[in-house]
């Protein structure tokens, strides 16, 4: 058995613990992470021979968390663990993003890497174990790699940071945000704030930079402690002659195209250029061409790549002519779909996001099955990207990796700013279909959704706009640009999203193709980007700048009844016969609470009106000195009749209240069954039940005084 190689290292007064030797010792790179009782097995693979005509990096990246982990049997027929589910999507996301950038450039293998969550404590997060757990399944491997990488959570509660937080810390925090990073450089940032200021998120970087800078010394360590040595690769290189003929074919058309602002005219003009050199290339190549059809397309790639960084870099030229810090053109619409709770539409040049808010009631909300049990989501956002947004064919499945995290980045985004569930207690839908996309649909999604939301009446306390931040680096020259398009993500050095307020970001992400960017960059960035969100939310509120007072028609009425606890029964009925015979008679969706709160969902005012009548008439309770029209349930002989004068609750008429003359046989005057009009004289209440006295004698005299 192969030695076990264990190694310690103190994270916020806890021990992080990597294993290797043990466990999985078939894969390429094996270890586990331990932290407190939570335990992530990464694994890695890598194929011994490059993936045959690939021009990209084929490596993929899956984090699962079992349900046994927690304890807990998977719910669904089969009792199985199933698709991936949305919190897996996103860290298998947060463990790519970091770790794609520093593989070698022409390295074609495929590479599987693999975490899986085998113990969870429910206290400490297992996804930035996972992160440390992938960077060092690779290191110790022989997989090329150019790591260390780790990650650290970071939260603040009370003005201090706190390196990750438990759960109950992260409920409390001003922020939670998830920081990665090299010992040179931070890689990857992605979380979500309560308007956190600029320099408080720089403050936030350098304090995590600093842990992760320690984390990455002891993934040294471990390496040279257990690390196999690097297999020998040959690097994907692009032929020569054709890369000197491409360029001599392509390079003048191609630059002369990348002048034309209009995006759909500017791909049209390369695509063109593009067909154009495939066609001579293979009359110039002939039988082989097939073989080397693919260089031909990462040279043209690589051409239209450098002339863009190129422009940018030497002539201050963007591709759509734009200066630096412009944002593209904006227009905002609010209400265009009549039948809808609420919509908003936002285009900023060439990227359009509709986005619709529909309400619901309580069961309208979402169930989640974690590993932390089970829980309801109130509020929700979803993102589509349908292909006709980029003026292409594709088939169109489910919600692809990119979709969910892009939604999930927009919901934080704007989850600060939801109304509390006491003051709105609707379900919240918020659906984003982007129809048009030249860069950043993720963060018009933002603006939209505070549009829609305005437009449905969802008291939000705050409008929230984001924007998208590009980087172009040569050497220590940087440029930062404001309000990134689809050429400038794809051939840039960084995408970093900002969403917030005007009083401070609620909501962060940052990818780098590049080794790493200084604070000093980050801080540019953010500071551009404030100026970019505050010129967008001026844009925005000249189109709608509070919630609306008044929802539309079409959107359920919501009402707050409150009962006494012990009518709630009286109000479900036998085996739930009351409420649901409600519900069918009215439409109306209804919700109650241990409390006595009544919760009324209703299509429309006269339907709210039946329902709060309906519910009255069964949960009202007797009041002395009312007169009831009641139903005979009962007859006591020489004593009175029991009469039911509202549903559940009865009274006895005593045999001398029955009439005003003397009565000796009660069936004279009223039989079982019969309505009977009576006035409460009196309650009283003796050994913990209700004692209702009855007068039909005081009902027939009031009579007589009018």
């Amino acid at each position: 058995m192969a030695d076990i190689i264990r190694e310690e290292l103190e994270i916020a007064g806890k021990k992080m613990i990597l294993e290797t030797g043990k466990l999985a010792k078939q894969a390429h790179g094996a270890v586990t992470v331990t932290y407190g009782e939570t335990v992530v097995l990464t694994t890695v693979v890598a194929s011994k021979e490059p993936k045959e005509n690939a021009d990209f990096f084929p490596l993929s990246v899956e984090y699962r968390e079992k349900f046994y982990a927690a304890g807990k049997i998977p719910g669904g027929f089969f009792r199985r663990e199933g698709k991936q589910r949305e919190k897996e999507i996103l860290t298998s996301r947060l463990i790519d993003r970091p770790i794609r950038p520093l593989f070698p450039e022409g390295f074609f293998h495929e590479v599987q890497l693999v975490a899986t969550v085998i113990s969870a404590d429910k206290i400490n997060d297992p996804d930035v174990l996972a992160i440390i757990g992938a960077s060092a399944a690779l290191d110790i491997s022989d997989i090329p790699f150019d790591g260390p990488v780790a990650g650290i959570r970071i939260a603040k509660v009370e003005d201090k940071l706190l390196v990750n937080p438990t759960a109950e810390q992260i409920e409390h925090s001003k922020l939670n945000v998830i920081i990665v990073g090299t010992d040179k450089a931070i890689t990857m940032i992605e979380g979500e704030c309560k308007e956190v200021s600029e320099q408080e998120m720089i403050d936030v970087l350098v304090f995590a930079h600093e842990e992760i800078k320690r984390i990455c010394t002891f993934l040294k360590k471990f390496r040279a402690k257990c690390g196999k040595p690097k297999r020998q690769v040959v690097l994907y290189v692009v032929d020569a002659g054709i890369k000197t003929k491409v360029n001599s074919l392509a390079k003048e058309a191609m630059n002369k195209a990348l002048t034309i602002a209009d995006k759909t005219k500017r791909q049209e003009e390369l695509q063109g250029i593009r067909k154009d050199v495939l066609a001579k290339m293979e009359v110039e190549l002939g039988e082989t061409f097939a073989k080397k059809a693919k260089d031909v397309k990462m040279v043209l790639e690589e051409i239209e790549m450098l002339l863009i960084r190129e422009k940018i870099n030497k002539e201050s030229i963007r591709p759509d002519g734009r200066k630096f810090d412009e944002i593209r053109l904006i227009t905002c619409e609010t209400g265009l779909l009549p039948r809808t709770h609420g919509s908003g539409l936002f285009t900023r040049g060439q990227t359009q996001a509709l986005v619709v808010v529909t309400l619901g009631s309580e069961k309208d909300a979402q169930m989640l099955d974690d590993l932390e049990g089970i829980s309801d989501k109130y509020y929700m956002l979803q993102y589509n990207f349908p292909p006709f947004s980029v003026g292409e064919v594709k088939p169109m499945r489910g919600p692809g990796r990119r979709e969910i995290g892009h939604g999930v980045l927009a919901e934080r985004a704007i989850k600060f700013v939801i109304p509390e569930r006491e003051d709105f207690p609707y379900t919240i839908q918020v659906v984003s279909d982007i129809l048009e996309s030249n860069g950043s649909s993720s963060m018009a999604t933002v603006c939209g959704a505070t549009l829609a939301l305005m437009d449905a009446g969802v008291p939000i306390k705050k409008p929230v706009a984001g924007i998208a931040m590009g980087l172009i680096k040569e050497g220590d020259n940087f440029i930062i640009l404001t309000d990134i398009q689809g050429a400038e993500d794809h051939f840039g050095d960084m995408d970093f999203k900002i969403a917030g307020t005007k009083d401070g970001i609620t909501a962060i992400q940052m990818d780098i193709k590049i080794n790493g960017v200084s604070v000093e960059i980050m801080t540019q960035a953010l500071q551009k980007a404030k100026a970019a969100r505050l010129f967008i939310l001026d844009r925005m509120n000249e189109t709608i700048s509070t919630p609306r007072t008044e929802m539309s028609p079409y959107a359920p009425k919501m009402t707050l009844l409150t009962i006494s606890k012990e009518k709630i029964r009286d109000l479900i009925g036998p085996g739930g016969k009351n409420i649901k015979r409600i519900i069918e008679e009215t439409g109306a969706m209804i919700d109650i609470e241990q409390d006595g709160t009544v919760r009324i969902f209703a299509e429309n005012e006269g339907v709210m009106k039946t329902t709060i009548d309906k519910i009255k008439g069964m949960t009202a309770e007797a009041e002395i000195g009312v007169t009831y029209t009641g139903r005979v349930t009962k007859i006591i002989d020489g004593t009175g009749a029991i009469v039911e004068v509202i549903p559940g609750e009865e009274g006895l008429c005593h045999i001398s209240e029955i009439a005003e003359e003397r009565v000796n046989e009660i069936r004279d005057f009223v039989k079982e069954g019969d309505e009977f009009t009576v006035k409460v004289m009196g309650i009283e209440e003796k050994m913990g039940k209700k004692r209702i006295k009855l007068s039909h004698k005081q009902v027939l005299r009031d009579q007589k005084a009018k």
